[in-house]
């Protein structure tokens, strides 16, 4: 710092010295603007006879007129100019003497200022250009680093202050006594099932629910229109459950049988577990569970919804769990079915129902439920009307209210999303928030955090090329001896091409599951990968949403997941329900950066690099290659089979 000082001063002088040598410099110029060129002979300047000048005469402009110099006056002027001259010249010598003298003591003082202070002649100069101290050029501000403060998004206070829910299952767990409400049948038959004690989610949303139709199910609490609510939580954290159980017990003293809760899935497999769930504690209790997914004929599932009598058409039904086209088609096609009864809407892997734009399915549920007839020739005593101000008109009878329950591992933040399903006063539950805050604090959910995953997944990435991926996947399988493996691909055409050349491979139990299988296939293939039969089970992302596959040790995305979503919901598959689980992804290293960001966004950073050296792969190489050459005949037989 001295050195930077003794050199910036050094600095400053100099710049006073080339700002005296200007001011000098500019003194001469302006004698000389003054200064009138000598005469060169009287025949060229000078009066004639009579007055009038001569033609040579020197003449200078003064106003709109010309006047002109005698000679005498142009005499005396030149007389001037020649003693200025001299002096001009007498002076410039004295200061190139002076100029020479400073310029060679500035060349030794800055070879000297160069020696001493090598290092810090940067440091000087920013000083410098930072100070402006000698300059006829004003800066009028600068450019200052300030600290770039992040905006957050405005968000409405229920999705800014939600209800936290525990992250660590194994640590929280509840025991059924604890929770209050719950009706005693179902707490003998959750111990039947095995159940000993609630999740965390379940512990939180199941009185939730409880709570909001202590009135009954004909009324909300106090007579008031009950909030709807939305569930966050990873996924295998009890979900399914958490709804499950309160809408049983809601409905246990229902007397007419009438659709009273309607559960909308995106996908086939998904609505076949949640209807599973529906008729183990459905059981013995009189309510009646109908699936409409598809797999069934459209009059069959007509048979399931409704029936006719003399008295008109009357529900066969009280829970439905449905796929949204096939829940449209008997809306708009089935003569009888109607929803004016309904009091759940349940909207699992919610995030999926709004992306997929299925956005029109709901709208017509909303409308259905809202209508005053429904063709099937009985009378209701609540009629029911859309929401809407509240007066003493809307008072005098009652009616019964629609509340949607949306649950979801990857639940949207975005308002707008949000604003199209219509919610009243919701009231959210997340486990999606930062370790640093405590459940109690009172500070929200931390933003920074989209996404939440189970606390026992161990995330593991590969990095490496398009020709190693299959042999990778090889050395896990037979070199490190992993089973009970999900192993998923982006397509339905990369599962298939993989699932024949691991089985041209040999010494794997392999299967696939793609949209190419009828459902008996899969359900069976399913089956068979949970009893230990199959060790690698080669997916699409058919699987990838809400299924619970029992007993997953290891998920390997075989393709990078385009999406933070798919991610979650992939590695979601193990790790469930507190279970210990690992998932590798198999990246590309012109991926790598783009998927390390994807997480990075996504608020994940645990996930560790995992290289697999070449020499380990050595060994598979030669069986590997006999294998595709199998696979090359396999492909041929299969085009000429087609063609016939």
């Amino acid at each position: 710092e001295a050195g930077a000082r003794v050199l910036l001063e050094r600095l400053r002088q100099q710049a006073k010295a080339r700002e005296l040598r200007k001011q000098q410099g500019a003194q001469p110029a302006e004698g000389e603007d003054e200064e009138v060129p000598r005469e060169t002979g009287r025949g060229e300047a000078g009066q004639g006879p009579g007055g009038e000048p001569r033609p040579g005469a020197r003449k200078r402009k003064g106003g709109s007129q010309e006047q002109a110099y005698p000679e005498e006056h142009i005499q005396q002027q030149g007389d001037k100019s020649i003693f200025k001259n001299k002096s001009f010249k007498r002076k410039k010598g004295d200061e190139e003497t002076e100029g020479t003298k400073t310029r060679e003591k500035e060349k030794s003082e800055r070879a000297e200022g160069q020696q001493s202070t090598k290092e810090d002649l940067p440091l000087a100069a920013c000083q410098e250009e930072a100070e402006h101290p000698h300059s006829s050029l004003v800066v009028l501000g600068d450019y200052v680093i300030k600290p770039v403060q992040k905006v957050r998004p405005f968000v409405p206070q229920w999705l800014a202050q939600p209800k936290l829910v525990k992250k660590r299952i194994k640590d929280n767990l509840v025991p059924l006594g604890d929770v209050q409400g719950i009706h005693p049948w179902l707490l003998k038959k959750l111990q039947m099932n095995g159940i000993e004690s609630f999740f965390p989610v379940q512990a939180e949303v199941i009185p939730a629910i409880l709570q909001s139709a202590s009135s009954g199910y004909l009324l909300g609490q106090g007579g008031y229109r009950p909030k709807d609510i939305c569930v966050s939580a990873p996924t295998g954290s009890g979900k399914t459950l958490a709804f499950v159980i309160p809408i049983v017990q809601v409905l246990l003293d229902r007397v007419v049988c009438q659709v009273r809760a309607l559960a909308v899935l995106p996908t086939k497999e998904l609505a076949q577990q949640v209807s599973k769930v529906f008729n183990i504690y459905a059981d013995g209790t009189g309510l009646k569970v109908a699936s409409i997914t598809g797999q069934k004929s459209f009059a069959k599932e007509q048979e399931m919804l409704v029936q006719k009598k003399v008295t008109g058409y009357c529900s066969l039904a009280d829970i439905i769990v449905a796929t949204p086209g096939r829940l449209t088609d008997h809306i708009n096609q089935t003569q009888g079915f109607s929803l004016a009864q309904l009091r759940f809407l349940i909207v699992d892997e919610a995030d999926r129902m709004i992306d997929d734009m299925h956005q029109n399915c709901l709208n017509q549920i909303v409308k259905a439920a809202f209508q005053a007839g429904n063709g099937s020739g009985s009378s209701m005593l609540f009629q029911r009307t859309k929401p809407g101000p509240l007066t003493a008109a809307s008072c005098c009878s009652p009616q019964i209210p629609l509340q949607k329950l949306l649950f979801s591992a990857t639940l949207t933040q975005d308002p707008e999303k949000l604003q199209q399903l219509d919610l009243f006063q919701p009231c959210l539950f997340t486990s999606v928030y930062s370790e640093q805050k405590t459940l109690g604090d009172g500070e929200g959910a931390d933003q920074d955090s989209k996404y939440t995953l189970p606390e026992e997944l161990l995330q593991c990435y590969v990095p490496c090329d398009l020709n190693s991926k299959p042999l990778i996947l090889l050395h896990f399988m037979l070199t490190k001896q992993f089973t009970r493996v999900l192993c998923f691909t982006n397509s339905r055409e990369a599962s298939h091409r993989l699932f024949l050349l691991v089985q041209a491979f040999g010494g794997i139990p392999v299967a696939e599951f793609s949209s190419r299988l009828s459902p008996s296939e899969r359900h069976r293939t399913m089956k068979e990968f949970e009893q230990g039969k199959i060790q690698l089970l080669i997916s699409t992302d058919a699987t990838a949403r809400g299924i619970d596959v029992k007993q997953v040790n290891y998920v390997i995305n075989y393709d990078a997941p385009q999406y933070i979503r798919t991610y979650i919901h992939r590695v979601g598959r193990t790790a469930r329900a507190g279970r210990v689980g690992v998932a590798f992804s198999l990246v590309l290293r012109i991926q790598e950066q783009r998927f390390l960001r994807m997480l990075r966004d996504a608020g994940i950073q645990d996930i560790k690099k995992q290289p697999v050296k070449g020499n380990s792969l050595k060994p598979l190489v030669q069986q590997y290659e006999e294998a595709l050459c199998k696979l090359e005949k396999t492909v041929k037989v299969i085009e000429m089979g087609n063609k016939r």
